[in-house]
């Protein structure tokens, strides 16, 4: 009898003894064995500490906004594991990932599969069936030994470059450099959204040939002017577009917007002008400064885990005063360097609420075991919770008219808050 999706998901969590185990010959082994071909006729991966989600979004928008048949595969997911394998801007449904699982298993013989390599196996074998023009391939971790660099891509993208998942990746951003750097390609283009990026970066996309797009130097961003505040330029050397805004309001949106527009026309038939725009104005994706209201006040969901993206969230917040108070709702894993993440915050928020995240896999904690790390830090004195729910309620309850509360700080806070709010 065939397993249902949640079946399937609780069957591959279980057929690795690791949950992450970099390296590609076991995935191109049950890749040869399921005979995948290329998934689309030109393929973009993503790469990069942060950003890479809402840069898939914005090429996917784009790329569908020009009439491309687009496939996007992404993680973690939210609220449901179809949301990782989009197809035509639909989340795939039960029944084709099931298939999908089924012909992996089929051939993994006695190979073992980490969860994402299931899942990656998957969606290129639905990519593959789809007849798409274009697949969008975000990278899970690092980029040298990920799955998803298995697949020769047409542009290889790399957002940013900062300091996370240390044991796995190397303990600074040279270092870290050169695994984001391995889904570079001989003689294709790289585009780095990095203003500095690794000198690692660029010494491996020098030595193997690949063409390295650099915002700043290469493609430029031209921020609003107060004459007209709803619109921005975009432009490269013999080419300009002016834009909208996009619909994700944070100020590095336009950043990722900007990345996702050059490797878009780095391709071999770029977008119209009037695509990247419908594209740039359309794009969303949840949990990035997402916005509910309750009882009058503004709840923020952002799923930032580190303090890069802590400080992108902190300039918005800087950006968008309240006549009252930020309030914090904070739920990390333990494996992230919280106290960095409440520094870079630490001077837009007034009210420390402090989540556990027990329950969501080895690396989730308790809020005591939180408060605990952050001691010395501007969130010391937090007052704890058993989960998200339980701080997003109390902090309601706190706020006033004139206030806001920003929930963040990992996929799974963010999830549990969708959970809450949506």
């Amino acid at each position: 009898m065939s397993r249902t999706l949640p079946e399937w998901l609780d069957y591959i969590e279980q057929q690795h003894p690791k949950s992450i185990d970099m390296g590609l010959d076991r995935v191109r082994e049950v890749a040869g064995r399921m005979s995948l071909g290329r998934p689309a006729r030109q393929v973009v991966t993503v790469g990069g500490t942060n950003g890479k989600g809402s840069t898939v979004a914005f090429i996917e928008a784009i790329a569908r906004a020009a009439g491309w048949r687009v496939g996007a595969y992404t993680s973690p997911h939210l609220l449901a594991f179809n949301e990782r394998v989009r197809i035509e801007g639909v989340d795939a449904d039960d029944t084709a990932l099931v298939e999908a699982f089924e012909a992996v298993e089929a051939a993994r013989g006695g190979t073992t599969l980490t969860y994402f390599e299931y899942a990656t196996l998957a969606a290129l074998r639905l990519f593959e069936r789809a007849d798409l023009d274009l697949a969008i391939l975000e990278v899970g971790l690092g980029g040298r030994l990920d799955a998803t660099n298995m697949i020769d891509p047409d542009v290889a993208v790399i957002t940013t470059v900062d300091v996370d998942h240390q044991d796995w990746l190397g303990g600074d951003r040279e270092t870290i450099g050169v695994e984001k750097a391995g889904i570079a390609r001989a003689w294709k283009p790289l585009v780095l959204g990095d203003d500095d990026p690794p000198s690692s970066v660029l010494r491996h996309a020098y030595a193997i040939g690949a063409s390295a797009i650099r915002i700043g130097c290469d493609f430029f961003i031209d921020l609003p002017d107060e004459g007209n505040p709803s619109t921005w330029h975009w432009r490269e050397i013999g080419c300009e577009l002016a834009l909208p805004m996009p619909l994700l309001s944070a100020p590095v949106q336009l950043r990722n917007a900007a990345t996702a527009i050059a490797a878009l026309r780095a391709l071999e038939s770029p977008p119209s002008a009037q695509a990247v725009a419908e594209g740039v104005a359309q794009a969303a994706v949840a949990g990035r400064l997402q916005r509910f209201e309750r009882d009058g006040v503004a709840v923020l969901v952002d799923v930032g885990h580190n303090p890069q993206a802590a400080g992108a969230v902190a300039e918005w917040l800087q950006a968008h005063p309240v006549p009252g108070r930020t309030l914090a709702v904070y739920a990390a894993l333990d494996d992230k360097d919280a106290a960095g993440v409440v520094a870079a915050l630490a001077d837009c928020i007034d009210g420390w609420h402090l989540a556990g995240l027990e329950g969501v896999g080895p690396r989730g904690g308790s809020a005591a075991a939180l408060a605990a790390r952050l001691a010395g830090t501007a969130a010391e004195g937090g007052q704890p919770h058993v989960d998200v729910a339980s701080a997003i309620r109390v902090a309601c309850d706190e706020a006033g008219i004139h206030d806001r509360i920003l929930v963040f700080g990992s996929f799974h806070t963010a999830a549990a808050a969708l959970g809450v709010l949506a």
